[in-house]
């Protein structure tokens, strides 16, 4: 299996990030347990989580995700083969929020017991928190990392600007800095990062690992029209996609499909894997079944006349 270092680090990723948001929301333990089994059992280990992860559902308080995630740990011993990335910021069932110091050095405890571990690979601001100073913020993940409780840090849904910021403050003051990136980004969602984001990165060497990068399920061809996505878990969020623009996308994706015999979700996998910057897309699964059509992004190399035609028809 390909892999790449994450930053500057020694700590190597496969191309395809497993998203954690679903386990303990949309699929119970078990299911959780034979996706996680199947991912790493392909070669792949890079998984992303966060301790908000299934906060909206009625009754959960947050942490629900890490925790399925840390019995797995515990039940088949896979934790060494496992690269975990976590965030903290957004509002907890707790009340608890925001990237103070005290929060982080508090909240960094309840991940770690969740997770059933002694170290987070890659520990993430999960959204900006302009009430902290970015120095507050940043001395914080550099106390974990000393204690070795962390061992690399990154930011996402943040702003060009503030990550910017945030990267000399960490240079002025021999602070840890970021070294990824988490924004959404898609052939649908391009024009906001690659406009804004995509330089910060490409100027101080960050990877991005890009959320929704099958749009909320819309890139896999699986909904062709409104009609289709009544009933479905993200029918409000699938809706704006269904504009003339992404008719244009979802028509293109199925005249590469028909050419190359690959899968839409690969498809459009492998075009985000393709462009500047990209470490890993994130992708989640609900099957196991589910799970080797995304895998098979992984080995896909599109031709350069796919590329330029999904490019072409995804402009904006």
């Amino acid at each position: 299996m390909y892999t790449r270092p994450i930053g500057t680090s020694d700590i190597h990723v496969a191309p395809l990030m497993l998203g954690g948001n679903v386990f303990g929301w949309t699929i119970d333990a078990p299911t959780s347990f034979a996706v996680l089994d199947a991912f790493v059992d392909h070669g792949l280990n890079f998984i992303d989580t966060a301790n908000i992860y299934s906060v909206w559902i009625p009754g959960h308080q947050g942490g629900e995700s890490e925790s399925i995630i840390g019995e797995w740990f515990k039940r088949s011993g896979k934790r060494d083969k496992v690269v975990i990335a976590t965030k903290i910021g957004v509002k907890m069932g707790d009340g608890g929020e925001g990237l103070s110091k005290e929060y982080i050095l508090k909240e960094v405890e309840n991940s770690l017991r969740r997770l059933q571990t002694d170290v987070i690979d890659l520990y993430q601001s999960h959204t900006d928190d302009e009430k902290t100073p970015l120095d507050e913020t940043l001395e914080a993940y550099h106390q974990l990392i000393t204690q070795g409780k962390v061992k690399l840090i990154g930011a996402s849904n943040y702003s060009g600007a503030r990550v910017a910021e945030a990267m000399k403050v960490a240079e002025a003051k021999s602070l840890t800095p970021y070294q990824t990136l988490q924004p959404e980004y898609n052939l649908y969602s391009r024009e906001k990062f690659e406009t804004d984001l995509q330089p910060v990165a490409e100027k101080y060497g960050l990877d991005v690992i890009p959320y929704f990068s099958l749009a909320s399920g819309f890139l896999t061809g699986k909904y062709k029209t409104l009609e289709d996505i009544k009933g479905a878990n993200r029918e409000g969020a699938l809706a704006k996609y269904f504009d003339e623009r992404g008719t244009k996308i979802l028509k293109a994706l199925e005249e590469v499909s028909e050419e190359t015999g690959a899968t839409q979700a690969a498809i459009s996998l492998a075009w985000l894997a393709a462009q500047p910057t990209i470490l890993a897309p994130i992708a989640s699964a609900t099957s196991v079944s589910q799970l080797e059509d995304l895998v098979k992004a992984v080995e896909l190399r599109l031709p350069d006349a796919a590329l330029e035609k999904l490019t072409a028809a995804s402009a904006y």
